[in-house]
């Protein structure tokens, strides 16, 4: 195969080893669209140590790893916004000197995606951090989420301020056996009992849709735990916990019951998503991480030790829920 790209090449350390291939293509190409790292693993535009790999490679120290990507590319790819110094303008539900937790407003990126939009939490985290002299822009540690929380979902995202808390955050995040997490979710449909739904979750990398699969299928082990908060009739309001954290796993799990989020145009009720548009103004799923809390944390967390963390649910989603239903949340 002929390549008309320029190669990039990287030697694996020890502090990147045991990842994924694709895991590390996405942090080295920080800033690039995920159709592009996608893309590059189907072109066989990723080897190591001189072979073709998948995404699902796993790396080891002193492997040489090859990107076939265009100098322009790598630049504007590797090319992060420069931080400003400027305060918070989002509300912070926890902060101490390790960690730094955001109440995230709906409709706000994480993260960028591959429309190019730079107004992110993520970067104004840092702007913050920079702002309070926190954050060093030319050292080695960047301050970064522990988890995802979708553009469309609001509440809470957990920061580590410091390389080891940030590794502590991303173990417990990963390991789930000292945090639990809690959503506030509005279902369509009378739903009338407290339950589980306990379906295996499969994910399209390249489309980003989840469907329920058998282990057998490839599907990953996912939980979900909830209790009816209120009952409408029509609408229920429900308090999810994430057992596990699987993409768009809540969503998924209570559209496999009959039971869709309110909103969610991909896997719900498309005629009651059109009523609550043009009633609300709801463009996407009412889901809202409503609170976190920390059992036996130590070490850089410790002042999160057997604390719980809340999020009110915004004002719009009340009133969504007053339009719908007549009733305040």
């Amino acid at each position: 195969m002929c390549y008309s790209n320029p190669m990039q090449e990287i030697t694996i350390t020890k502090a990147n080893a045991g990842q994924k291939a694709e895991k590390f293509v996405k942090k080295y190409l920080s800033e690039a669209p995920l159709s592009f790292i996608y893309k590059t693993f189907r072109k066989k535009d990723v080897k190591v140590n001189g072979h073709w790999v998948n995404k699902d490679f796993v790396l080891s120290e002193g492997d040489v790893l090859r990107i076939y990507v265009s100098d322009a590319q790598l630049s504007d790819f590797k090319k992060p916004r420069p931080a400003v110094k400027r305060d918070l303008p989002y509300k912070i539900a926890y902060e101490d000197e390790n960690v730094l937790i955001i109440d995230k407003p709906k409709g706000l990126l994480v993260y960028g995606d591959k429309t190019g939009v730079r107004e992110t939490l993520g970067n104004a985290v840092l702007d913050y951090l920079l702002f309070k002299g926190e954050y060093d822009p030319n050292s080695s540690f960047t301050p970064s989420p522990a988890h995802r929380l979708d553009r469309n979902t609001s509440g809470l995202v957990v920061y580590g301020k410091t390389d080891a808390a940030l590794k502590e955050l991303t173990e417990l995040f990963k390991n789930r056996d000292q945090i639990e997490k809690r959503y506030l979710a509005l279902l369509v449909g009378d739903l009338s009992c407290d339950g589980e739904i306990d379906k295996p979750l499969w994910k399209n990398a390249e489309t980003g849709r989840v469907y329920v699969k058998s282990l057998a299928q490839g599907g990953k082990t996912a939980l979900t735990r909830y209790k009816v908060k209120k009952r409408y009739g029509d609408y229920t309001l429900v308090e999810a916990e994430l057992v596990t954290g699987r993409t768009h796993q809540i969503r998924v799990h209570f559209a496999s019951i009959g039971h869709p989020l309110v909103g969610d145009e991909k896997y719900g009720d498309f005629a009651d998503c059109r009523k609550v548009r043009s009633l609300t103004g709801l463009e996407s799923q009412f889901l809202h991480a409503s609170s976190i809390s920390f059992k036996d944390t130590k070490g850089p967390l410790s002042k999160l030790n057997g604390r719980t963390i809340q999020s009110e649910l915004p004002e719009f989603l009340k009133s969504v829920i007053e339009t719908l239903t007549g009733t305040h949340a």
